[in-house]
């Protein structure tokens, strides 16, 4: 295991690859569940059934307690203990990756956060997608991300270099969320080229940047590259990802 300790534990980066470890194999786990839950209960609502069986929705005293409440508690949890013992190896790695699963349990419902309601197979639960997958994208990015100064380089010069860097990469990553490209800024904190390449290409139609600054030959041209197809594109994305909505509420 050489190579783990001189590519993952020399470099710092032993909490972030088991943060990110837990985060996936939560997220996929969690999705072949719910979804295997849906099928049960759509199958059983063709045949008349009960539809129960070992995978089932978890009620307390009538309540349905979506899985967001344990990953919060999980996240709490970690984070608590991480904060008061500081643990070695093995403590610091059961410790991320019980916050990465945490994480992706409550990430999996970010459209109930946003929306107050059980929209997790409705149009709107797609945020939900988008979530996970800007969060999985970030973990991956803290992982392989290497400091741009040495972490010795101490010299008035590096300093500068380094404060001015991350000025630039926080100014594209706004100019990406005031074009409407909340992701691709989130990303861009982290990932400079994407902060780059979001903040030099068209706004979203409906982004404050282009309400404001753009005229109308430019607004159609934004229109049309954030058209149907663009989000038929995203829509197939996170189907894939995440399973298709309920077509009763399909747009």
């Amino acid at each position: 295991m050489q190579w783990y300790q001189r590519f993952v534990v020399d470099t710092g980066r032993t909490a972030a690859l088991w943060v990110l470890i837990g985060f996936l194999v939560t997220f996929v786990v969690t999705r072949a569940v719910t979804r295997r839950i849906r099928a049960r209960r759509e199958q059983a609502e063709q045949e008349g059934a009960a539809g129960d069986g070992v995978l089932r929705d978890v009620h307390i005293g009538g309540v349905h307690v979506h899985h967001q409440v344990w990953g919060i508690l999980l996240v709490l949890g970690a984070g608590l203990l991480e904060f008061r013992f500081r643990p070695g190896s093995p403590g610091v790695e059961l410790l991320a990756v019980a916050f990465g699963a945490g994480a992706a349990l409550a990430l999996d419902e970010f459209a109930l956060w946003v929306h107050l309601d059980d929209v997790y197979w409705g149009q709107d639960g797609r945020k939900s997608i988008d979530a996970v997958l800007v969060a999985g994208a970030i973990g991956a990015a803290l992982l392989a991300q290497a400091t741009p100064i040495g972490p010795d380089d101490r010299s008035a010069v590096g300093l500068g270099i380094y404060v001015g860097g991350v000025l630039v990469h926080l100014l594209t990553a706004g100019v990406c969320i005031l074009k409407g490209k909340i992701s691709t800024g989130l990303i861009g904190v982290v990932v400079p080229i994407v902060a780059t390449v979001g903040a030099i290409r068209l706004a979203k139609p409906t982004s404050v940047w282009a309400r404001r600054r753009y005229s109308a030959p430019r607004l159609a041209r934004a229109r049309a590259r954030y058209g149907e197809g663009y989000r038929r594109r995203h829509d197939a994305l996170r189907d894939l990802v995440g399973g298709r909505p309920d077509p009763a509420d399909a747009p």
